[in-house]
């Protein structure tokens, strides 16, 4: 038995190494077969994807005594917190614990959020990791995409009614997530462009505008009739239009001479918009990017815009425009350490281990014929876990770590039987 499976073992590798035939392994004679370097790169993209998404934040410690944490992985739970009640966050180490038999909602990542795990807008449950907290967390923001809906057509995702395939895209202000077909513009290649603000949150920091149009990362608007929507901004713009530019901006102020303003600038601002002139004193010169970028032409439009990655370096950081940040709450557009990009860094970055790969030691060891078996046996895996996995994925609850335990036992358990009953070959 051992010598005929080895034989058609090795007809397999030789018929993989060739390209001929697209055969698998037994009982399923339409699967393509699959090499060792496609297993390893496809592994390696999961843990990859895993890390980035998940490596920034505990799975052990619920993350309330952080206080409210920069940026961390997110679930809403609608076994505890069903639409109709108050919408409540948790974190990941609380997802696997307190909520691992629930119906959760994914929200990928969100800045600032402290865990609401067991608070009051938990009637019936108690965190197990952290009971002690305060009864609600004022600075935490809340969405629809609390309640498992996103976009403007406020749909679940995956949306079982949805038949048009199309990418989710997170605003970097809102943080919510939006179809690409709903952004009022044909978004940009996916590797073309690292952040976006939705149409809303351009509309409310109109000030993002003049940087767009020399930042922003170019597509290509929809055609609409509406033609009001497109307001075209000119440096040649008559005195009125100029003020209504710079009111639209925060940035309304009337004339004064250079005395005035240096005065005015050594005052604290009460205005509720911003204003930075250029003048020189004695310690430092009094500059605003945003002035420089409004000088240009520029165009508004009602649609979302798209970023390259260095973009918010870019940006104004003078007194006036950071206090504009403030009271639009976005003074994290100044952080580039914010961005999901530095936090998925940040999470492959931690888990890097300075060890050779136990799998690739294994394979090394292995010869031609065991490493086709290994491969048989993975396709073979694969196929029973992504269908074992899909029921979690179906009912929305967390996969733990005595329900993987429990697959295996049952997989070597089936796999015990079918050796006993029959040669098993690939093909």
């Amino acid at each position: 038995m051992e010598e005929a499976a080895a034989a058609a073992a090795a007809a397999a590798a030789g018929g993989a190494e060739s390209g001929g035939g697209g055969g698998g392994c037994a009982g399923a004679p339409d699967e393509p077969v699959v090499s060792l370097a496609e297993v390893l790169a496809e592994n390696e993209e999961l843990e990859k994807e895993a890390r980035a998404v998940l490596g920034g934040s505990d799975h052990e410690r619920c993350s309330y005594s952080q206080g409210a944490v920069k940026r961390q992985a997110l679930y809403a739970c609608s076994t505890c917190t069903p639409p109709g009640e108050e919408p409540a966050g948790i974190c990941l180490a609380c997802s696997y614990e307190c909520h691992g038999t629930h119906k959760l909602f994914e929200l990928y990542t969100k800045r600032n959020f402290c865990c609401d795990c067991g608070n009051s807008k938990f009637k019936n449950l108690q965190c197990r990791l952290l009971p002690e907290k305060v009864k609600v967390n004022l600075g935490n923001k809340y969405n629809d995409n609390f309640y498992g809906l996103y976009c403007i057509c406020k749909r679940p995702y995956p949306d079982p009614e949805d038949e048009i395939p199309d990418e989710m895209i997170q605003c970097i202000v809102c943080e919510d997530w939006f179809h690409g077909r709903h952004l009022g513009v044909v978004p940009p290649d996916s590797g073309d462009f690292h952040e976006m603000v939705c149409q809303t949150c351009m509309n409310r920091c109109s000030f993002l505008w003049p940087y767009a149009a020399q930042l922003a990362v170019p597509t290509v608007t929809k055609m609409d009739s509406r033609e009001d929507d497109r307001i075209v901004l000119n440096v040649k713009e008559t005195e009125e239009q100029t003020r209504e530019i710079k009111k639209e901006s925060g940035l309304d102020h009337t004339e004064k001479s250079v005395e005035e303003q240096v005065e005015q600038c050594n005052e604290p601002s009460t205005s509720s918009g911003s204003t930075c002139p250029k003048v020189v004193t004695k310690n430092e010169e009094q500059f605003c990017k945003l002035r420089e970028f409004q000088s240009k032409p520029y165009l508004k439009k009602d649609t979302a815009t798209f970023w390259p990655s260095s973009w918010r370096s870019k940006i104004c950081t003078c007194k006036d425009c950071l206090k504009m940040y403030s009271e639009l709450d976005v003074q994290f557009l100044t952080d580039e350490c914010d961005t999901v990009l530095a936090y998925e860094n940040k999470g492959t970055s931690d888990q890097e281990v300075d060890r050779r790969d136990p799998l690739m030691d294994t394979l090394s060891s292995m010869n031609r014929v065991q490493q086709v078996e290994l491969i048989c046996e993975y396709n073979d895996l694969k196929t029973e876990l992504t269908d074992y996995l899909r029921r979690f994925a179906d009912e929305g609850t967390v996969v733990k770590r005595e329900d993987i335990q429990q697959f295996f036992e049952e997989f070597q358990s089936r796999k015990r039987r079918r050796t006993n009953r029959m040669q098993y070959y690939c093909s």
